[in-house]
């Protein structure tokens, strides 16, 4: 594909755009001498040949084979020179121009006079003339040419006794010439016009060519363009990212890079005679979930189509984004309206639970109000958290020491034994150093670290963590892994326990894990979850090393 690259300004056309080969250009200089190539050629087979007979009653004059056989060697001249470019292409146009007048002037003559046809051969001569030259000359090989006939014909009338043909013929012949030359001359500045036209046009469709190439490999939706066959003409970046493959793909199948969305695309149009399909439906590409659409170009379902892709995952995050920036808004402005209602009504339960007078049934309704309200409360200050999330401050950190102090809080936050929390440190480890917001980092594994007590253990049993650490195998970034013992997590709750607000628990606010993943791609860490068969799940954070 074409590299994008911004579009020239426009005035820059003029430094930018070759100029066009003057008159007379080579390639119609060629056309002209294997034009008088075929003409010397005809001479040669029509007069001097031994099929000479058929065509010819009588033998030619002397003046006839002179003329054949000195025509040949000169246009022989004249190509060699115009295939070798060694001559000034005006004055071997010119040169070939009165060569040709001079010698079909001299053939009229010896085969009768003007009725012998070879008048039109001037006609063609002088219109040749006249294109090859822009017109500046044609009057004058008009001119030439006319003299020429009206001398051959005066001499023909003073000094042959049986010569054909009028003066007016002659006359005629001689204001051919001319209107072939004014006609030609006028044909020369249309094309001329013409030329500078479509160079004019072929400039701007460049140009448009190049910004529509630099908008398409800039949008952030996926472009393909396949042909009859379903072989990909044009590809965006954004395409090539979401089906996996290179831009630089030399117009591969669509049904070997994508198959289900070439499948998806011909049922498509089997079903539907629409121009037009603007669809809901999710594929899977490359493990990638994209919404497709297309536009058909041409009116037959074989046709060349334009297909649009858009990432599913990037839609339900924009969504995300501006559903929360929403609610951070207005939880930002409404915050201390909840806060101070809701700190009256929690501290009134607690004056009300000190009362002796209240049965068991009363203290229980207590316990749920106060549950409540710090739920409440819970989500409300997440919601802040994520309305007013900084940029990361970020700094060097030894990981190894740092993972060890971070493990001996949350033995304490989480009120948990040591032995239920094993730190695993590699044994390269104690150099490595990364670069994040340690506040944010502490946030993440907090979470991640509760998240793992709270769905791993069970009453009868505490939740067993394991905090590890160490490189990946191109040695360039390092890794922290929290792992629990706990129940592995389906594959439905594992798409979705990243969003915000999805929660399994009647007391979750939903926003930790959500959290977590905001605080790390802010300090450019990737965050995944990796099961471990059966039982068991593993958080993994990645960061580069340094």
């Amino acid at each position: 594909m074409i590299q994008s690259t911004p579009p020239r300004p426009r005035d820059s056309r003029a430094k930018d755009t070759p100029e066009p080969d003057t008159y007379p250009r080579w390639a119609a200089l060629n056309w002209f001498a294997l034009n008088r190539l075929s003409l010397a050629a005809g001479l040669i087979l029509v007069y001097l040949s031994p099929f000479a007979d058929t065509w010819n009653s009588t033998a030619p004059s002397p003046l006839i084979v002179t003329v054949s056989l000195a025509y040949l060697p000169l246009v022989l001249i004249g190509l060699i020179l115009t295939r070798l470019r060694l001559v000034d292409k005006i004055k071997l146009a010119q040169t070939g121009v009165f060569i040709d007048i001079v010698a079909f002037t001299l053939l009229m003559h010896a085969s009768g006079g003007i009725e012998s046809g070879f008048g039109l051969v001037l006609a063609i001569t002088v219109a040749a003339g006249a294109l090859l030259m822009e017109g500046k000359l044609s009057l004058l090989f008009a001119a030439l040419a006319s003299f020429g006939v009206m001398a051959e014909h005066t001499y023909m009338q003073l000094y042959v006794a049986d010569a054909t043909g009028s003066f007016t013929r002659a006359g005629l012949l001689g204001a051919t010439y001319f209107t072939v030359a004014i006609l030609a001359h006028v044909l020369y500045r249309r094309i001329r016009d013409t030329e500078r036209l479509a160079a004019s046009r072929q400039v701007d469709i460049a140009d448009l060519s190049k910004l529509n190439e630099f908008i398409i490999q800039r949008m952030e939706i996926g472009v393909l363009v396949v042909d009859e066959r379903r072989r990909v003409r044009l590809m965006n970046k954004a395409a090539a990212q979401l089906l996996g493959v290179s831009v630089d793909t030399d117009h591969p199948s669509l049904h070997k890079i994508a198959p289900n969305l070439c499948d998806w695309i011909e049922e498509r149009l089997a079903l539907s005679e629409r121009r037009t399909t603007i669809s809901t439906d999710t594929l899977t590409v490359k493990e990638q979930e994209i919404e497709p659409s297309f536009l058909l170009l041409g009116d037959r379902p074989a046709s060349a189509v334009l297909i649009f892709l858009r990432d599913k995952g990037a839609l339900i995050q924009e969504a995300q984004q501006i559903k929360l920036a929403s609610l951070g808004r207005l939880t930002a402005s409404i915050a201390h309206n909840i806060r101070n209602p809701l700190s009256a009504v929690n501290h009134a339960g607690q004056l009300l639970a000190e009362s002796p007078a209240l049965q068991e049934e009363d203290q229980q309704l207590i316990r749920i109000i106060a549950r409540n309200t710090g739920r409440i409360d819970e989500i409300v200050e997440s919601v802040l958290q994520l309305s007013r999330r900084n940029r990361a401050e970020s700094q060097l950190i030894n990981l190894a020491s740092w993972i060890e102090d971070f493990a001996s809080e949350a033995v304490e936050s989480q009120s948990m034994l040591a032995e239920h929390l094993i730190v695993a440190i590699a044994a390269d480890m104690p150099e490595v150093e990364v670069e994040v917001d340690p506040r944010h980092l502490r946030q993440v594994l907090s979470n991640l670290c509760d998240n793992a007590v709270r769905h791993a253990g069970t009453p009868q049993r505490s939740a067993n963590l394991e905090l590890r650490t160490g490189l990946t195998t191109d040695r360039e970034h390092a890794f922290i892994e929290v792992s629990d013992d706990g129940p592995s997590i389906d594959p439905d709750t594992a798409k979705e326990m990243f969003s915000p607000f999805f929660t399994t628990s009647v007391s979750g606010s939903g926003l930790g894990l959500y959290i977590a993943l905001e605080l790390c791609e802010t300090n450019g860490i990737d965050l995944k979850y990796l099961p471990l068969g059966t039982t068991g799940n593993c958080f993994r954070l990645t960061m580069s090393a340094r």
